[in-house]
């Protein structure tokens, strides 16, 4: 057998990992954080990073200079038909409290809210452009010490981002380059960000559609 044989067989034996424990935990959502430890995800090492650690059932992500983060390090995810979501609280900062880093097909894409000064929400980046200047830009208002859920779904089609039960994104792929802002392409395929803030994450789920 072949390295690329070897490493295709693996990448399949992931996949079939994850998808066993999909079917064993008897619920149509993995729940991929406990808020006790770290479990499968690792801090991200962007150069300045805040403290990451457990509190209260969630998971605090410190402040740092500028981005903090963890990246799942697991058995691998799937790459379209799936959903993902958490809940995220802004503690302190003056920037994106909740980025969401995550696959779409072969290529990653990034969730921001709260960007650029702390109200842009959006996608990074859609044909090369951020979530500050794409077709999925808008200008949200985000409360400190308030539950945000965010909920994400990747279908080979479209990508949608709620809000609580607000709809913000609804980007159609036909024809659509999509690539992950350079800040966070440490934090790929799956992962989840904050920018000069210190936010707490929750509820951290995955269900494939």
């Amino acid at each position: 057998m072949t390295r690329s044989e070897i490493a295709s067989w693996g990448r399949m034996m992931r996949f079939a990992s994850f998808m066993a424990l999909l079917v064993a935990c008897g619920s149509p959502a993995w729940r991929l954080l406990d808020g006790k430890s770290l479990g499968a995800w690792k801090v991200t090492e962007y150069g300045g990073q805040g403290a990451v650690t457990p509190e209260n059932g969630a998971l605090r992500v410190g402040m740092g200079n500028p981005l903090s983060g963890i990246h799942w390090s697991g058995v691998e995810c799937p790459r379209t038909n799936y959903e993902f979501g958490l809940e995220a609280m802004k503690i302190d900062g003056s920037d994106f409290f909740c980025g969401i880093i995550f696959p779409v097909g072969k290529e990653s894409c990034s969730f921001i809210a709260g960007g650029w000064g702390g109200g842009v929400t959006g996608l990074s980046s859609v044909d090369a452009m951020n979530a500050s200047e794409n077709e999925t830009t808008t200008h949200r208002s985000y409360a400190k010490n308030r539950w945000y859920l965010f909920r994400l779904r990747v279908t080979p089609e479209k990508i949608e981002v709620w809000i609580d039960k607000d709809k913000v994104v609804d980007l159609d792929l036909s024809n659509r380059h999509l690539s992950v802002h350079p800040s966070v392409e440490l934090a790929c395929p799956l992962g989840i960000a904050n920018f000069s803030t210190t936010s707490l994450f929750r509820n951290v789920t995955l269900k494939k559609l």
